[in-house]
């Protein structure tokens, strides 16, 4: 049977547990509106977000047969799977889940930076088999010293914009994306406000103001929390 026809329904068709381990059942907890009235009792429910992201042992067979070593570890939590993958080999595995597996759509990208001595930064990419309504998260993890990664415009061209968000916000560069613009700073901002060494409020001085004219050069903005406006206290007139 094809990887692909293995992912709609049949006896494989089943959570993914990791070896060893029972697959957690992630909870919501709240507390109800009568608790204003004394009852403190929280209330749980089964994560919604978790329904029909089970992926077949098939699809995770194939890619340890299909990539070996570079398959770093796999991980099972709540009815998602997410498979760590090895740097260099990501695209490969982007491409390979497409062609032969049917994730043909990309959700996002994402990063997240652990602020840990040794690779630092985790990039993730959530994939879904749009007619077998599944889903499939695949992680990199990404030293600091050299915070790149392969590009995955090539199969999935709307990771360019997830790409561009990515360098602006984290740092993270995309060996092979020919466009790293910023998205959301302009081009002459030297910082990544995501990483968690920016500080919370900003860096005095650091927020650009348009230009007086077209033509001009952004200006620097003295007050950053009151984005540009100057506090009525200090107003001259």
């Amino acid at each position: 049977m094809p990887i692909a026809d293995a992912l709609v329904g049949g006896p494989d068709d089943a959570p993914f547990v990791d070896p060893g381990e029972q697959a957690q059942t992630l909870k919501f907890h709240f507390t109800p509106r009568d608790a204003l009235a004394g009852e403190m009792e929280r209330l749980q429910t089964e994560n919604p977000h978790a329904k029909a992201t089970w992926i077949v042992p098939k699809v995770l067979a194939a890619l340890n047969e299909e990539f070996g070593d570079a398959i770093l570890e796999t991980v099972g939590y709540a009815g998602e799977t997410t498979v760590f993958v090895e740097t260099a080999r990501l695209a490969d595995v982007v491409q390979f889940l497409y062609d032969e597996v049917g994730f043909d759509y990309l959700t996002d990208i994402g990063t997240i930076d652990r602020f840990t001595e040794e690779d630092r930064f985790e990039v993730f990419y959530n994939l879904c088999a749009l007619e077998a309504k599944k889903r499939i998260r695949l992680k990199v993890r990404v030293d600091e010293e050299d915070p790149t990664v392969p590009t995955i415009t090539h199969v999935h061209p709307g990771a360019n914009w997830h790409e561009r968000e990515a360098w602006d916000m984290m740092g993270i560069r995309f060996e092979g994306l020919t466009d790293h613009r910023r998205i959301y700073m302009p081009e002459d901002f030297e910082y990544h406000p995501l990483r968690k060494e920016f500080p919370t409020l900003g860096i005095p001085g650091s927020l650009p103001l348009p230009a007086n004219h077209p033509d001009g050069d952004l200006q620097a903005d003295p007050f950053p929390r009151a984005h540009g406006q100057i506090p009525k206290d200090l107003d001259s007139d």
